[in-house]
């Protein structure tokens, strides 16, 4: 049947339980970016302000991302997940009481986004490593479709629902909605029938195990070359985005309601790009998905620009596309070439060098704009995007890996 092609995966209870989770928690989460940049600044912060507090989100994901990996493969996957979605709501929920109840200093922002940064980094790398677990083989590619389009959705809808609430009733509720996201996400999570217990005894100790991940890690130049691009991305062109953005539309396109539909365009792109990975699979998987990358080149150019309104949200749906490809076929490629006993430890290592430069990038954000400017650091973030996606694709084990699952036991 046609509509099996497109959504057979949802046959499964498991991953139907799974997608209804993440699509609420995701949802949620959407709504984060806007609520604590417009609630910092609300409260008179600077850009350096908002800078720290996004990046407290981040900073666990370089402290706690390979432990984690570690005990997602050693115990429990659907645990370890548990655990961090419950951290999360408990840490929202206390923020969301203080926004709307009182003033929180910024102390307060930082600890506990920390603490929620300590969730999402224990979470993750088991999301990765579950969702083979919830699906079959063959519908893998599409499992991961949809877990991009429950994200990219939520990007989609939160950033809207956040503009809407912070210009209404306040950034506490956005954030209070995100606590209850996390809750509804923990609650699917214990009705999955996938078991509590390991995937057995395990003698190893955790450094032999980290090493092992290590090893399958270094030994595929596919996979570390495009983390290492990613590492710097967080350096130097996702900051740009997320704070410079916030601090553009509140000084030339009205404030927070703007930007939150931008972000919903950028949503909406990546939401419509997962949507047609249900049944698009690129025989050249990373060079479709580094080619796809370059959108966010266009949203920097534009937001130095200073372009109207429709204009910067064509952008963001430009770059939302390129995330909403990448974000499918980088999944399925590590989940079908590398051995199931250390994907979550090898996706820590993805995790973390990607996200471990991303709190600098935000601490340092403020001193890249006193240096070049607004527009300056938007420029840079452009060109440096476009330089490192020319030279990952130099690389043949890049631009000509297949789709086709190869031997895991063997390095690619």
């Amino acid at each position: 049947m046609p509509a099996a092609r497109w959504l057979g995966v949802l046959a499964h209870r498991d991953f139907r339980l799974y997608f209804i989770g993440r699509l609420t928690s995701f949802i949620g989460t959407g709504m984060i970016p806007v609520a604590l940049s417009f609630a910092v600044l609300g409260h008179g912060g600077s850009t350096s302000d908002v800078g720290f507090v996004l990046s407290a989100d981040v900073f666990p994901l370089a402290l706690f991302l390979l432990v984690a990996g570690v005990l997602a493969d050693r115990i429990n996957r659907r645990a370890v997940m548990l655990g961090g979605d419950l951290l999360r709501c408990g840490a929202q929920a206390g923020l969301a009481y203080w926004l709307i109840t009182g003033r929180p200093p910024l102390w307060g922002f930082i600890v506990l986004e920390f603490i929620v940064g300590i969730g999402t980094a224990f979470f993750t790398p088991a999301m990765t490593g579950l969702i083979p677990q919830v699906t079959t083989p063959e519908t893998l590619h599409q499992a991961n479709a949809l877990n991009g389009a429950a994200q990219w959705g939520g990007t989609l809808v939160g950033p809207a629902i956040a503009g809407i609430l912070v210009a209404t009733v306040g950034s506490g509720w956005a954030v209070a909605a995100d606590a209850i996201s996390y809750a509804v996400g923990a609650a699917c999570l214990v009705g999955l029938r996938v078991g509590w217990t390991g995937g057995g005894e395990n003698e190893e100790s955790i450094g032999r195990q980290l090493l092992a991940g290590w090893q399958a890690f270094r030994s595929r130049t596919w996979l570390w070359s495009v983390v290492a691009q990613f590492c710097t991305l967080g350096l130097l062109v996702f900051p740009p985005f997320f704070v410079l953005g916030a601090v553009v539309a509140k000084q030339s396109y009205g404030g927070a309601v703007s930007w939150g539909i931008v972000l919903a365009c950028q949503g909406a792109g990546a939401t419509i790009a997962a949507v047609l990975m249900l049944r698009f699979q690129p025989r050249r998987p990373m060079l479709a998905g580094e080619l796809a990358m370059l959108g966010w080149a266009v949203i920097l150019v534009v937001l130095a620009l200073r372009a109207p309104v429709p204009v910067v949200a064509a952008a963001g749906f430009v770059s939302g596309v390129g995330f909403g490809i990448f974000g499918p076929v980088w999944d399925t490629t590590m989940q079908r070439q590398l051995p199931p006993e250390v994907l979550s430890r090898a996706s820590a290592y993805d995790w973390f060098g990607s996200m471990v430069l991303l709190p600098i990038g935000f601490v340092l954000e403020g001193g890249i704009v006193s240096l070049l400017g607004v527009s300056g650091t938007l420029w840079l973030g452009a060109g440096w995007l476009v330089l490192t996606v020319g030279i990952v694709l130099a690389l043949p084990s890049v631009r000509g890996l297949p789709n086709e699952r190869v031997d895991v036991l063997a390095a690619a």
